[in-house]
């Protein structure tokens, strides 16, 4: 018996891309028909985008330029060559935010998610609670859809990281921002470490946003 041959990292991304293009096909069909009769648009089946992590050395503006070169709507904002090595932290400006938000909407780029870095339980809860509630102000402010956390391996603060996290799920829903935490090692490495922060957390608000890189 013949056993079948293991597709390659590089032909399983490719195959992926390959599908995604036909599903981006058929998700924007619908949109043009709907524009053509006057009817609101429907929301894409398929988000495809690139996160600004491949240009970290360069400034962001030149990352999204790519990204809406290369034919993508969708842009995640998390690395660039700033001075917290983020496009969007809890030391952003909402002003700041803004600005980043209008810059993509300027390339027809929507953002589907923010990665905005640690938020500081090491001073205390409250700190950690204030922290949360500026990355979601920053979210809000430049148009992002979801704020993903990378979670925390200190186990001596791994309990005030959620904590601060559950605090904020309801101020976020006011704010029209998701919360997610992505596979990233530590204590959230594994589906079942991931699984028990959603359930510390326990808001609809809080769920996890699928990283298979990490697993």
């Amino acid at each position: 018996m013949t056993t079948p041959a293991i597709p390659t990292r590089r032909r399983f991304l490719k195959h992926a891309a390959a599908l995604g293009a036909a599903s981006l096909l058929a998700a924007g069909e619908p949109r043009a028909e709907a524009a053509a009769a006057g009817e609101q648009p429907v929301k894409d089946r398929w988000q495809i985008g690139i996160y600004t992590r491949p240009w970290a050395k360069v400034d962001w503006r030149v990352a999204l330029d790519a990204i809406a070169e290369a034919g993508y709507r969708y842009a995640g904002l998390m690395s660039t060559n700033s001075k917290t090595r983020l496009v969007i932290s809890a030391e952003t400006t909402p002003e700041e935010a803004q600005r980043v938000g209008e810059e993509c909407r300027k390339r027809n780029l929507r953002v589907p998610s923010v990665y905005g870095g640690n938020i500081p339980v090491a001073e205390s809860l409250e700190a950690g609670i204030a922290g949360m509630k500026r990355l979601i102000d920053n979210c809000a402010a430049c148009g992002a859809a979801n704020l993903l956390m990378g979670g925390i391996g200190n186990e001596k603060l791994y309990d005030l990281y959620y904590k601060a996290i559950a605090e904020t799920c309801a101020y976020a829903v006011e704010k029209g921002v998701g919360i997610s935490v992505k596979p990233h090692g530590g204590l959230n490495a594994t589906g079942p470490q991931c699984r028990k922060t959603i359930e510390k957390v326990s808001h609809a608000n809080f769920r996890i946003w699928y990283d298979p890189g990490n697993i």
